[in-house]
């Protein structure tokens, strides 16, 4: 079975309904907050909003709230090089992201089984002052046969350059939250 799998992601830190709602169709929404547990209730308000309004929802690093609250799929960051997810992809309409900064780490995402390759930073971000450049990211993208999405520093000043990098898709956090960017 083939699962439809979003072209554009972005994540969230909570639950922002007008955010959510205002986000275009068909996009992919991570919900990833690293410095607070987790709330089934939370994730339920999400996943619901999401299911109304055409977004897939994945959640990042905890399959079992995924598999419990019925998500579209995982998120794996880049530092967890856990190999237990092996088994997961067989759930049916159940996807795993990962992502990756350079080729090694990609590696270890296809060890984990997973069908989106998030690689970043593509360009310079606040949190990343290395960052991969077009060529370098290109090159290393060319490395894997799972479908490739670009992360990091992606604007409105920057999106055209994607379109020479053969990816699948591309995710952003700002580009969604600054209008006026």
């Amino acid at each position: 079975m083939h699962i439809k799998t979003p072209l554009i992601y972005t994540f969230i830190e909570s639950f922002e309904k007008e955010k959510i709602i205002n986000l275009p169709s068909n996009i992919g929404i991570i919900y990833r907050n690293y410095n607070t547990d987790l709330k089934n209730d939370q994730i339920l308000k999400i996943r619901n909003l999401c299911k109304a309004y055409n977004k897939k929802i994945y959640l990042a690093n905890n399959y079992k709230q995924a598999f419990q609250n019925n998500l579209d799929g995982i998120y794996i960051p880049s530092f967890n090089k856990n190999l237990n997810f092996k088994n997961l992809n067989k759930k049916k309409n159940f996807m795993i992201l990962g992502s990756a900064h350079n080729l090694q780490e990609i590696r270890i995402k296809e060890k984990q089984c997973t069908d989106v390759i998030f690689l970043s930073p593509l360009f310079i971000t606040k949190n990343y002052r290395k960052f991969l450049g077009v060529i370098k990211f290109k090159t290393i993208a060319k490395q894997t046969k799972k479908k490739v999405i670009a992360l990091g520093g992606i604007n409105k000043k920057n999106i055209n350059y994607l379109k020479i990098l053969n990816i699948f898709g591309f995710s952003a956090i700002k580009h969604f939250n600054n209008k006026n960017e």
